[in-house]
């Protein structure tokens, strides 16, 4: 099993170098050319949201991207800083999804809201997990290698 990890401040101009490695490395790990624009996509989807989560929030630890390749599939875990409201009761609607009250601002839950249902449209296996500890977007495909029986 291989794997590369990035990691780069939440800026948006990084999010193009993530799209382009997530590339770069599902093409060695045997994601199928055809599914590759479709990698980039979700990849920018998961790297935009977790860059305006840390924005929206004040978090200045680095977006982390992990990339690994396993023996029939290909996966991504973009991660991001921002702890989830659940976890912490004293920081409600911190993911910006949820509102803590009628007096507080909405957050950017609409746009949150949007990029996972692009993700989910692009994705046949994601899966979206939120803890004290910040979110992760983790994806796969399967690779050229899954299809093929020893």
């Amino acid at each position: 099993m291989a794997t590369v990890e990035l990691r780069f401040s939440a800026q948006p101009e990084h999010v193009r170098t993530a799209r382009l490695v997530a590339a770069a490395v599902a093409r060695r790990a045997g994601v199928d050319e055809a599914v590759l624009d479709e990698v980039r996509l979700a990849v920018g989807e998961a790297c935009s949201r977790a860059v305006g989560l840390h924005r929206s929030h004040g978090i200045t630890a680095p977006v982390s991207v992990v990339l690994t390749e396993e023996e029939k599939a290909f996966s991504i875990e973009v991660g991001d800083g921002v702890p989830d409201p659940g976890s912490d009761p004293a920081t409600p609607g911190a993911r910006g999804g949820a509102s803590g009250g009628p007096d507080e601002p909405e957050g950017d839950g609409g746009e949150d809201e949007m990029g996972l249902a692009v993700i989910s449209g692009l994705v046949d296996d994601v899966e979206v997990r939120s803890g004290a500890d910040g979110g992760t977007i983790r994806m796969s495909w399967p690779t050229a290698l899954a299809g093929v029986r020893p």
